[in-house]
């Protein structure tokens, strides 16, 4: 592993992201920098900016936060196993979609009772 291999020294963020697999290309990292949707220890960054052991990156993908903490910065993309041991994942779980209240299609309006039991599975009251 020379050109990809794990070290201490700076590194692009946009590179960072992509070398670790968040990102399938580069010029996506770069386009979520420039969205605003990487922060570096809290910090909007931009694609040039170099991160280094210890960072917190916030990470939004597809409406959700990935918190991602830096333990080597890699240079050059790698396999997956050996990009995860590029960072700590601090990201909690995301909770479980709640049921939705579904009817069957052509079954008309519904009458008061169900749509009661609706806005009680909606959490409306």
């Amino acid at each position: 592993m020379t050109g990809g291999q794990l070290t201490d020294a700076p590194v692009r963020v946009d590179s960072w992201l992509w070398a670790i697999r968040v990102y399938k290309t580069r010029s996506a990292a770069t386009t979520a920098c420039r969205a605003g949707h990487v922060r570096v220890n809290g910090d909007k960054a931009k694609a040039a900016q170099t991160v280094k052991p210890g960072d917190e990156l916030r990470v939004r993908i597809s409406g959700f936060d990935r918190i991602i903490v830096v333990r080597k910065t890699l240079t050059k993309r790698v396999g997956a196993p050996i990009a995860a041991t590029a960072y700590d994942d601090r990201t909690p779980p995301r909770e479980p979609m709640a049921a939705l209240a579904v009817r069957d299609r052509g079954a008309g309006r519904p009458t008061k009772r169900e749509r009661r039991e609706i806005d009680r599975l909606r959490g409306r009251g």
